[in-house]
């Protein structure tokens, strides 16, 4: 299992790194937040990052994708990280395209996974009803009702919600709450009939949305696999954006770690850079060497989810991993970067407090520390 980039992993982020950083700094990000764009990315950006191919990375050709892998998106998802950038890349193709290529019928994949690869439309994922993550505690139901379901409940925290032009909606239709079995995903139009979807503030200023299903009538075409058997593909897709979202830390804490260090070579305290005092010097030393630690942990993630010798368990195992160590790192560094940088780091002029924001987020999203750690330890040979 390699731990680097390929040759042409690298070069795919060294061109990723070059466009973002010229096309989406995150002075773009912040240009969004402040003009409160309800979708909460740029639709031109995000049409030249389809262009580029980045919509079609994970997907087989079979499909009309790249079959770059996850290591490929994990090229991708780092610089986007570092720059802080906004895109449906994880919502709409890793989550929702994961879900209909993994669990969709021919049928489903012609009709949607060509689109989603060019742009065309969105989907979104919606999954959790509490504020904690976790994908077996559904309570939305779907009921039999003829040919048809009729879908009762509501969703939360669905990332890039608004302006989505469906929903991968995960339903009940046998079980209990918190049992696996009985889960079943449905494709719901953004325009069916007692769908009402509103838009939910985060902290990171992002699209995420609020949904309410009441009496939705959907045929039953639009069930995704085989009913009460959906939860293997959905937990399949939501590992792959486990690990995307673990890179997307892992830039994201390399950025504030280097901008820390870059203060502390620079910020003069008694004459001198404060850089050069030990007690700062050990704390730098520190984040060094746990950000060399986490980014081990993302590339065995992202490897092992592209390694077909590996069992079920084994992936799941090295995801969970991925986002624990990718979480814990940034949520630790973060702290050191608001400290080092004194009072200025908790200002709106620097760019300290917008990396703080967005990796509070991308902490709990798909699962926080407590989560991973209690799912590692479930999936772990006994």
């Amino acid at each position: 299992m390699s731990l680097v980039y390929s040759e042409e992993q690298q070069l795919l982020a060294d061109t990723a790194a070059e466009f973002l950083m010229a096309k989406s700094p995150v002075a773009a990000q912040r240009k969004l937040r402040d003009a409160g764009v309800a979708e909460g990315f740029d639709a031109a950006l995000w049409r030249e990052m389809v262009d580029m191919g980045w919509s079609a990375i994970p997907f087989p050709e079979a499909v009309g994708g790249l079959a770059f892998g996850c290591k490929g998106l994990g090229a991708v998802f780092e610089q986007i990280g570092r720059n802080l950038s906004a895109s449906p890349l994880l919502s709409s193709v890793v989550l929702g395209g994961g879900v209909i290529e993994l669990a969709g019928s021919a049928a489903q994949q012609a009709e949607w996974m060509a689109a989603l690869i060019a742009g065309e439309k969105r989907i979104a994922l919606a999954l959790d009803e509490q504020p904690r993550h976790d994908p077996a505690a559904v309570a939305l139901t779907a009921t039999r009702d003829g040919e048809d379901y009729v879908l009762n409940g509501a969703k939360a925290f669905v990332a890039d919600g608004i302006g989505a032009d469906a929903f991968v909606v995960a339903a009940r239709t046998g079980g209990l709450a918190g049992e696996r079995a009985g889960i079943s995903l449905f494709l719901v139009p953004a325009g069916a009939p007692g769908l009402q979807v509103s838009a939910m503030k985060t902290l990171d200023a992002r699209n995420h949305a609020n949904l309410v299903l009441q009496d939705v009538r959907l045929a039953a075409a639009t069930l995704l696999g085989v009913e009460g058997e959906g939860f293997q593909a959905l937990d399949a897709a939501l590992d792959r954006g486990r690990v995307c979202l673990a890179a997307e830390l892992l830039g994201a804490t390399q950025s504030l770690f280097d901008a820390t260090v870059e203060y502390l070579k620079t910020r003069v305290q008694f004459d001198v850079p404060i850089g050069s005092f030990q007690a700062l010097q050990h704390r730098a030393a520190w984040c060094f060497a746990q950000l060399q630690l986490a980014r081990s942990t993302v590339m065995a993630g992202l490897a092992a989810l592209d390694d077909p010798a590996l069992d079920a368990a084994a992936r799941a195992r090295m995801a969970s991993l991925a986002k624990w160590k990718a979480g814990e790192v940034a949520h630790r560094i973060s702290r050191e970067a608001v400290q080092m940088h004194g009072g200025m780091g908790v200002t709106d002029e620097l760019d300290v407090g917008l990396y703080l924001k967005r990796i509070r987020v991308a902490q709990a999203s798909l699962g926080d520390g407590d989560f991973h750690v209690q799912r590692f330890g479930e999936l772990s040979p006994q």
